[in-house]
């Protein structure tokens, strides 16, 4: 009987080409399946969560998958330690009930957008924060973020909208803050569309180097037309920090 496990995972996307499975191209899905692989003997697909693109990291994405190994959940996470590259980690792992679906029993996703506002360069910080060197308003950014807050029709702010129909989204929390150097941009979410949190900041910066006020920045939202806001960030600033649940994980 199979059973199925869920995984905590953490990663640096720099490597990849995305969170989902591609033919001949390194991505996260691809290299902890071929772990899995490895632990347990099986040829097993895995579920996330939530699609990351590439370069872009995690530190809470949520993969669940079913096997018949009858090794504990943890045990498993360590033996894919020993084989995943250094730069994805299982930080935890547990059985959940069968019916569990990561993606469709997520209640919200938390993602948070890093600047690095400072005149000069931060090497260690090249492939996990946007440099930005010149002086950010936060204080306007954090205004402009409170108007994002609520259910709207997010199309301004997405990319790649061909196939999608409802562009409504239920954004829960939003803000813009500063500690030192580093700029961060929180935004909590029932979902978001494809590039939504890339394309929101984006737009905020914008408005932090006063090249639009947050009159402009509302407006964009509200025009509805289909990627009207700024070009997106770099992909490389963004992190899928944590995906919430109702309990029914554990």
């Amino acid at each position: 009987m199979n059973t199925r496990i869920v995984f905590i995972l953490e990663y640096d996307g720099t490597r990849y080409h995305g969170s989902q499975v591609q033919q001949d191209l390194p991505t996260i899905q691809g290299e902890l399946e071929k772990a899995l692989e490895q632990v347990t003997g099986e040829r097993i697909r895995t579920s996330f969560a939530g699609r990351t693109d590439q370069g872009v990291h995690a530190r809470g994405q949520v993969v669940a998958c079913d096997t018949s190994s009858d090794m504990e959940p943890m045990t498993i996470a360590r033996a894919l330690n020993h084989y995943l590259a250094e730069d994805i980690a299982v930080k935890n792992a547990f059985t959940v009930n069968q019916d569990f679906n990561p993606r469709r029993d997520a209640l919200s996703r938390e993602y948070c957008y890093y600047i690095w506002n400072d005149a000069n360069p931060s090497p260690l910080r090249r492939w996990s924060a946007y440099h930005v060197p010149q002086t950010l308003d936060v204080a306007e950014m954090d205004k402009a973020c409170q108007i994002i807050v609520g259910t709207h029709d997010f199309a301004p702010f997405a990319s790649s909208l061909e196939d999608r129909h409802n562009t409504v989204r239920t954004v829960y929390r939003a803000n813009t803050f500063r500690e030192g150097s580093m700029v961060t941009c929180h935004i909590v979410a029932n979902a978001f569309l494809p590039h939504q949190v890339r394309h929101t900041v984006g737009a905020l910066l914008q408005v932090g180097l006063e090249r639009i006020d947050v009159t402009g920045f509302k407006g964009i939202l509200d025009s509805k037309e289909p990627v009207a806001a700024a070009p997106p960030a770099p992909p490389h600033g963004l992190c899928l920090l944590k995906v919430n649940y109702n309990g029914k994980m554990q």
